[in-house]
C-alpha cells in the first residue's frame, strides 16, 4: 500500500485559509466603517471608547436638562410679566 502526501498543496491550502480569514476581517472593518468591531480587535481601545460614549450620554442628558430649565425659566418669566402687567393695570 502506497500513501502519498502533497505537502506543498497542504501548505498552500493552509496559507489560503489564513489569508481568507484576514480578508474577511478587513472586509468586516471596511463594511462597518469602524476601527473596532469587537473586543478582540482592540480591548483597551474598546474600553476607552465605551467610557467616552458614557461621558457623551451624560453630557447629552445634562444638555437636555439645561434646555428644560431654560424653557421653565422662560415660561415663568412670561407668567411674571403677565402678572406685573395686571398689577400695573390695577393701580
Amino acid at each position: 500500500m502506497v500513501i502519498n502526501h502533497n505537502i506543498s498543496a497542504m501548505f498552500a491550502h493552509r496559507q489560503l485559509q489564513i489569508n481568507n480569514r484576514h480578508v474577511d476581517k478587513n472586509m468586516e472593518k471596511l463594511a462597518s466603517g469602524e476601527r473596532i468591531n469587537r473586543a478582540g480587535d482592540d480591548a483597551s481601545g474598546l474600553a476607552v471608547s465605551e467610557k467616552m460614549r458614557a461621558q457623551i450620554r451624560g453630557l447629552q442628558s445634562a444638555e437636555r436638562n439645561a434646555e428644560d430649565g431654560i424653557s421653565f425659566i422662560q415660561t415663568t418669566e412670561g407668567y411674571l410679566q403677565e402678572t406685573q402687567d395686571i398689577l400695573h393695570r390695577l393701580r
